[in-house]
Formats: C-alpha cells, structure tokens, sequence
C-alpha cells in the first residue's frame, strides 16, 4: 500500500479488517513502525472522529503528528494549474504539498466536495494533486467522493457484531438507507460504503441493499450491483444492519429533492428488521435523522462504530509504515 485513498490501495480487505481488530486487542504491539517518523494530517474541512482517531492511531505506532487546517494555520492553496495567482490563494499545491513532503512521511488529506461541480468534485483534484507533488504516502481522511477510513471502520464494526451475536447470521443483511435532512450534504460517506460492501458481498460476506427515494440515486460505479429498493419498509425487512446516512442528489448535483420525514429510522423501522442492527458515521441530527429511540437502544452501534476509526487508521498507517 502507497496510498490509502480509496478500496483499489487494498490489496487483502480481510487482512486489513483483522489488522484493525489485532491493533484493537494490543494497541501498542506495533510502536516501533513509526519511531522516528512523522505524519501530517491536513485538513479543509471541519472534523472531530477523522481527527482524534487518525492522531491517536498515529501516535500508537510511534509516529510524531503534525496538524493543520488549510486556511487558518496555512495560505490558502491554489489546485489548479497554469492559473493566473492574482485572487485569494497565496500559494500553489506544487510547492505546498512538496515541502509537506519533505515534513512528513505520511500525509492525510481532508477535503469534502463543494457539491458544485460534479465533475470537478468527482475528478478529486485536492486528493491527486497532493499525491503527484508530496511524493510521500497520502492518505485520505475523506475526499469529494470517499471516506474509506470510515468504511474500513463500518466493516470491522460488522464482523465484530456478528462474532458477538447468536441471532446474525454469517451472511447478514446490510442495508444502506438515505435519511431526511435539510442541506445538501456529499455522497462520500454513502458512495464508499457502497464501494466496500460491495467487494464484502463479492466474497460471499454481506448481502447488500440500497434503499432512497427516488432521485437520490448514487453514481452507478459506486452502487455497482447492489440492488436498490425505493421502499424502505421493504427494504428493511429482515435486515441485520441498517446504516443511515444522508446524502443531496449526485443527477441533479448537490441539490435537496425532498425533506420526507418518514425516511428517519424509528423504532417501528427497526422493529421490521432482525433485531438488527443500528449504523451510523456521525455527526447525526437526533429526532431529524434518526430517532432519539433508536440512538440510545441496544441495538445502536454508532459510538462502536466511532471508536472503531482508531483501528481502522491503524490498520491502514501499518500497512503503509511496514511497507515504507
């Protein structure tokens, strides 16, 4: 693994899946990786998981850790090329990213779709440019289009819960469902848990479902094969695990088409389903999303999920470090 930006950096998910569960049971075990070595994590946009996770999973390994955000703690950074310098940007990629390179030994990058221009998010610009003038590994802490640290977390999360339940089943239900909100807001998240479960349900792990009103349907080379259902009662039916997640329209870019409350995740939902399950990747707005309920039963593994980032990071940042 150079890069970790999206599933195809992957070359073994299981083995990164149980990377992620062994960092989980011995932290420490793998300290000696990073001595000596620094990462830098980079970021445009606001976190709070993606941040602390990616730090203290650096820091496990032994890594010294750098943080900044792009346009409080730096310049702004100009992405294109051949550009006129005369706006608000007062220095270029290039010689950003090169002398972040020459700091750090592992960059991640943090940088959300403007929801915009769907084929200048989806070309990813922040993502590649750093990767062709850093010329060290990137890794992605969510880009226009993906969050696989996220999905490597939801996967562990699963194969955890399934280890720990006498009622999944060793091929469980997955179903992605969209949720109401009142803002647009980016297909990452959803795109790359699709991306991932898809490549489970390939190897005969995850069945997998899509379920959203119509008109939010998600670029067809993320959604694959999975079926997708525009009825969430039917999709829910039988169902193991429910991940929710809102995202705004990819055909008609970055807009809302409806606000229907009756695609947040209740109680009466759950009960359709095998006792399954409750996913989420936080933030969620509690009683518009998803039910108060929901959130605080037996069946919500949302904070699970979130302390899961750690090992997942961690995963990934031996997998680069071993390899460096």
């Amino acid at each position: 693994m150079t890069n970790f930006l999206s599933l195809a950096d992957v070359t073994d998910l299981d083995a990164l899946i149980q990377s992620g569960l062994a960092a989980k049971a011995n932290p420490f075990a793998d300290q000696h990786l990073g001595k000596n070595k620094t990462i830098g994590l980079i970021f445009f946009n606001s976190s709070l998981r993606t941040r602390l996770s990616t730090q203290k999973a650096a820091q496990n390994l032994g890594l010294n850790v750098m943080m900044m955000n792009v346009g409080q703690d730096s310049w702004g950074l100009e992405m294109e090329e051949g550009v006129l310098m005369n706006g608000d940007k007062a220095e270029h990629i290039r010689e950003a990213a090169a002398v972040i390179g020459r700091y750090c030994d592992i960059i991640g990058i943090r940088a959300f779709a403007e929801l915009k221009d769907r084929d200048k998010d989806y070309r990813e610009q922040v993502m590649n440019q750093f990767a062709k003038y850093a010329r060290v590994p990137i890794v992605n802490l969510e880009s226009a289009t993906r969050h696989p640290l996220q999905s490597l977390a939801d996967c562990i999360t699963i194969e955890e819960a399934k280890d720990a339940s006498a009622v999944i089943p060793a091929r469980p239900k997955v179903v992605l469902t969209w949720l109401p909100h009142f803002k647009p807001l980016p297909q990452a998240v959803a795109n790359s848990f699709c991306e991932w479960m898809n490549a489970r349900a390939r190897s005969g792990d995850v069945d997998f479902v899509v379920t959203h009103p119509e008109g939010y349907e998600l670029a067809p080379e993320f959604v694959g094969n999975a079926p997708v259902i525009y009825n969430q009662t039917e999709a829910f039916a039988g169902a193991d695990f429910i991940y929710g997640k809102n995202w705004s329209s990819y055909t008609h870019y970055g807009q809302v088409l409806t606000q229907d409350p009756s695609w947040a995740v209740t109680m009466d939902d759950m009960n359709l389903t095998n006792q399954g399950k409750f996913m989420h990747c936080l933030p969620v707005r509690r009683n518009l999303k998803v039910s108060d309920a929901v959130l605080d039963s037996p069946q919500s593994l949302v904070i699970e999920q979130a302390a899961n980032r750690e090992w997942s990071a961690q995963a990934v940042l031996k997998e680069i470090l071993t390899r460096a």
